[in-house]
């Protein structure tokens, strides 16, 4: 498959491995680059330097194609993270969040594709005036931190592909080949994928939190309004007391008495510790497979759709 994302990134399918705090590890991220996608490590919740160039290590020891990392900015100053993935010379950097400007020249310099995660079409339109390669357009259906605009890809895709010059990437409730192939038929290049992604053997998270995200519809997925003024869209707590109520779940015991709630959910699987983020996307993913599998059922469905698109403009 060929498009303008492909060919930037040297990648066979136009398919990103999302920004996920603590589950975006180098086992995740080489599987989906082994796959033909691009995997990107998340740097957002690394403790240091050093944890960053193990997981970019672990990558390079599982696979030989390209591969990325993501920085989300606004936790704290990741100048050292901006510094490891220019030693280690990463094939891109997507960054997220706060405004990456200052740390732009050195990705440049290194010759590393450079690629912002937008939460509104003047955040893409300014991403691009500073020399982005590309940018991912996120929708109001994805999960973690969407935005501040309840604007849906079908809305922002369109436009954003029609004015802004470099590549699109669509990202939000994407999980299968039709949700792929509309966002292609809307101008986007190519897609970010978060939530199907945690429902494979490869990624980290606990088992109960794939089986939750392989049980849950799309109406399980709501918007929260955190305490520091933020929202992110999580499983709402009804959905988790209904799926605790009528499933066998694994023992789930905390393992760090320090942990935050977020390594609770997701490490510990402990699903009432916190919220467990997701997409509006995971109603249609109902197993949880290999990378492989997932990529390659995505690429199948979508060339069928697409043949049965074909038909409907037949005579």
């Amino acid at each position: 498959m060929r498009t303008r994302v492909t060919e930037l990134l040297g990648i066979k399918y136009p398919i990103i491995l999302g920004g996920m705090h603590w589950l975006g590890r180098g086992r995740l991220a080489a599987a989906v680059s082994e796959a033909g996608g691009l995997g990107l490590v998340s740097a957002g919740t690394l403790g240091s330097r050093d944890e960053l160039q193990a997981e970019i290590d672990l990558v390079r020891s599982l696979t030989t194609k390209p591969f990325g990392v993501n920085i989300s900015l606004g936790y704290r100053d990741m100048g050292e993270f901006f510094e490891a993935v220019v030693h280690a010379k990463v094939d891109a950097v997507f960054t997220s969040g706060r405004n990456p400007e200052k740390y732009i020249p050195q990705l440049k310099d290194a010759g590393i594709l450079w690629v912002h995660v937008a939460p509104t079409f003047r955040h893409a339109l300014k991403a691009e005036k500073m020399g982005a390669d590309a940018v991912v357009m996120v929708g109001i259906e994805a999960g973690g931190h969407p935005g501040p605009d309840d604007v849906t890809l079908m809305a922002s895709i369109p436009k954003a592909s029609s004015i802004i010059k470099i590549p699109v990437i669509a990202a939000g409730s994407i999980t299968n080949g039709k949700s792929f192939l509309a966002a292609l038929a809307m101008g986007a290049e190519g897609v970010q994928i978060g939530t199907r992604f945690i429902a494979t053997e490869e990624c980290i998270a606990h088992s109960n939190v794939k089986e939750l995200i392989a049980w849950a519809d799309e109406t399980d997925a709501v918007l929260f309004n955190l305490k520091n003024g933020g929202r992110t869209r999580a499983v709402k707590k009804e959905a988790v007391e209904r799926f605790k109520a009528g499933t066998s779940l694994t023992s789930a015991t905390a393992k760090d008495d320090n942990a935050n709630d977020f390594v609770k959910v997701f490490r510990d699987g402990d699903i009432e510790a916190g919220l467990v983020i997701v997409g509006q996307g995971l109603g249609t993913i109902n197993e949880i497979l290999t990378v492989h599998e997932v990529i390659e059922n995505i690429m199948s469905e979508a060339r069928e759709s697409n043949r049965e698109l074909d038909s409907f403009f037949e005579g």
